[in-house]
């Protein structure tokens, strides 16, 4: 059953299917904050089981699992002809991957650079929170 804000006419979007949607796509934006600033970058990941996954350099995604802090992880699709889209947001803490076993269900996902820079490194983030918003409808008053 869908659930329809009655305010916004923007439909909620249950765990499973913001899951499901993080299943279906491949590029997303990590959120973190460094120094202070807040800052958005994009990662192309896979999933495990309700675990974000993406390989990295050492930098502010490097950093960021290391501190373990808070971070959102996000992802959308919008379609301007019709109107119409949905966006999923995580929020969860980032980790670096480490312990074997672990490592070894990462490396068996499809994960792979797009850049030809080093990524040695594994980050995962669980999906602690997950909503989503999905745009139903949209209707243009006419003057």
């Amino acid at each position: 059953m869908r659930l329809i804000d009655p305010r916004t006419g923007i439909e909620v979007l249950d765990r499973d299917e913001c899951l499901q949607l993080l299943r279906s796509q491949f590029v997303g934006r990590l959120a973190v904050v460094e120094d202070g600033t807040p800052m958005i970058l994009p990662v192309n990941y896979a999933m495990d089981d309700d675990t974000i996954v993406f390989r990295t350099a050492e930098g502010t995604k490097f950093d960021a699992a290391v501190r373990g802090g808070p971070v959102a992880f996000e992802i959308d699709h919008t379609d301007p002809v019709y109107q119409i889209g949905w966006s999923v947001v995580v929020t969860g803490h980032a980790r670096l991957i480490t312990e074997e076993d672990d490592l070894e269900r990462a490396r068996a996902l499809p994960l792979r650079p797009w850049s030809d820079h080093a990524k040695s490194n594994w980050v995962g983030i669980h999906a602690e929170g997950a909503t989503g918003r999905r745009i139903v409808s949209i209707h243009h008053a006419e003057g």
